[in-house]
């Protein structure tokens, strides 16, 4: 087992881990626990009734943190002719139909890749590269759109993309240890509701089995899932 620092031990010798907490508790915990020298993020790790092995309980979305992330979230669209202009207009970093060939290039500068219909022709080659990464347009997450300018603000504003993991678990981002409590509780339950409006109709029994809240170099902390189920 690695042997972890003296502040992730002073961090867990401070508090109860095993004890079940409301999620604002927890993340004033979280926030009293980072250590760091740097602006933790704080993420969340949602453990779920679903089997991912199973296309019809895939459990993946969007959903925008009212409170923001406080990345400064770089936007590409591959869009042409009027769409490009509206892209341009709503903030993204960086707009046009030769970034397709840049990407094969290895050129991967950006956070959020958002695509018109009438591209996906040639984006669909980037498949193999953007896909690990994801970072790949696709129309379940809305990154495939002819509503450009309105994804664009979203992304910037602070809209995340979910899915469940080959282990049954959703992580995600809610902000960071310098937000104060109430913005981090109100980007928490904009998950929780948009992880729960994403149940599958196949997933049976109990679908929110655990949660867990940490700062990118803290302990997790437990929420109590009864609050969310």
């Amino acid at each position: 087992m690695a042997k972890r620092g003296k502040g992730y031990q002073a961090a867990t010798a401070a508090v109860d881990l095993d004890e079940l907490q409301e999620a604002r508790e927890a993340l004033e915990t979280v926030k009293g626990l980072a250590f760091a020298k740097f602006d933790e993020t704080v993420d969340v790790a949602i453990r779920l009734g679903v089997d991912p092995r199973h296309a019809d309980q895939i459990v993946r979305g969007t959903v925008v943190l009212p409170a923001g992330t406080g990345r400064d979230v770089r936007v590409l669209v591959i869009a042409q002719g009027d769409k490009a202009r509206e892209a341009e207009e709503a903030g993204a970093d960086y707009v046009g139909t030769e970034y397709v060939d840049k990407i094969q290039g290895g050129w991967l500068d950006f956070d959020v890749a958002i695509a018109t219909p009438d591209m996906m022709k040639d984006v669909g080659k980037l498949g193999r590269v953007l896909g690990p990464r994801g970072l790949m347009p696709t129309p379940k997450t809305g990154t495939v759109t002819m509503d450009v300018a309105r994804v664009v603000k979203e992304s910037k504003a602070g809209r995340i993309e979910f899915r469940v993991d080959k282990t049954g678990i959703v992580h995600a981002p809610i902000g960071k240890v310098s937000f104060d409590v109430e913005a981090l509780v109100e980007n928490f339950e904009s998950l929780m509701d948009a992880i729960k409006r994403n149940r599958p109709s196949a997933a049976k029994g109990t679908y929110i089995r655990s949660l867990t809240v940490s700062s990118t170099m803290g302990p997790g902390v437990s929420i109590d899932p009864n609050l969310y189920r």
